[in-house]
């Protein structure tokens, strides 16, 4: 989208010459063509109030909800405590995920300590039983 020197309306893509030469050998003031951008911009042509006033722009208000089983009342009281405090909160729950964790390791520790000895005592008994001929055997005799 380029602007024509003379006029200076939009030239779109395809649509007529791209270059006007401006060096003025037609001796042509573009001020003074009644048509012409440059002439209806200098005497305040077609623009009307509504025109001119721009746009009004919405901005974004940061608005804050509830979050998943926690009110707005008790996210506020979170967030106006000391720092101290929920350091301090933070310490203990992570504490306590460390407790619960080394304690299903141990029950997981547990049950695998009694399934080894439940294969052992399984190998056992299957080593006291007196071995199968197999049928290659059997033919011999």
């Amino acid at each position: 989208l380029e602007i024509c020197n003379f006029s200076g309306y939009k030239i779109y893509p395809g649509r007529g010459r791209t270059f006007v030469r401006a060096h003025f050998l037609a001796k042509k003031n573009p001020r003074k063509f009644l048509w012409t951008q440059v002439y209806r911009r200098l005497n305040k042509k077609g623009i009307n109030a509504d025109e001119v006033a721009k746009k009004k722009t919405r901005k974004n208000v940061k608005f804050q909800r509830a979050i998943a089983g926690v009110s707005v009342e008790q996210l506020k009281a979170k967030r106006t405590q000391p720092p101290e405090v929920r350091a301090a909160a933070r310490a203990e729950a992570i504490k306590k995920a460390k407790a619960k964790k080394a304690e299903s390791e141990a029950k997981k520790k547990e049950e695998k300590a009694k399934q080894t000895a439940n294969r052992a005592q399984a190998k056992q008994t299957k080593a006291s039983k007196p071995a199968k001929a197999s049928k290659a055997q059997m033919k011999r005799y």
